[in-house]
């Protein structure tokens, strides 16, 4: 069986599509998760469901992105992500830091943010990864079937809704 036949159930244009779009998925998982290891493991998983599905090439661009972003956000929210974000710091930890502080801080806010934007209703949360990967208007409103006019409302709303969930976490501690 040659290798562009389709073998297991598994596309034949996986290939290509994985090398062109795999840094794009990598970025907006990491975007959402602040873990270039978590990040991977999303583009697994999102490439896996693309190897077994009927989107035609021509639209895996989009679906990618934006099954990166809600797998992301769906880690984010899990029970999960504690245990992994633990193992990460952990790990990641380096030998010396020249502002401990600095870095404590820095990762504490980077938390509130993930935590407060896995708080905001799914569509503006994917909106807001998506234009903050770097996606134009349109590309936004392509991949989450909007039109390119209600991107910046649904962006704006998104990032009022983060700062609002952003201030309630602050004045609550």
């Amino acid at each position: 069986m040659g290798v562009r036949e389709r073998a297991g159930g598994i596309r034949p244009d996986l290939e290509e599509v994985f090398r062109a779009d795999y840094p794009r998925v990598v970025g907006v998982a990491a975007r959402v998760l602040g873990s270039r290891d978590q990040a991977e493991d999303v583009a697994q998983e999102v490439f896996l469901a693309f190897g077994r599905s009927a989107v035609p090439a021509g639209e895996a661009a989009g679906w990618l992105t934006v099954a990166a972003a809600h797998t992301a956000l769906n880690l984010l929210r899990s029970g999960r992500r504690r245990s992994a974000r633990e193992e990460v710091v952990g790990r990641d930890q380096p030998v010396e830091a020249p502002d401990v502080a600095d870095a404590v801080v820095a990762r504490a806010e980077h938390g509130r943010v993930r935590a407060a934007l896995a708080r905001l209703p799914r569509r503006q949360a994917v909106a807001l990864v998506l234009r903050h990967s770097g996606l134009s208007y349109d590309e936004v409103a392509a991949a989450l079937d909007l039109s390119p006019g209600s991107v910046g409302t649904t962006v704006r709303r998104a990032e009022s809704r983060l700062r609002k969930e952003l201030d309630r976490d602050a004045s609550s501690h």
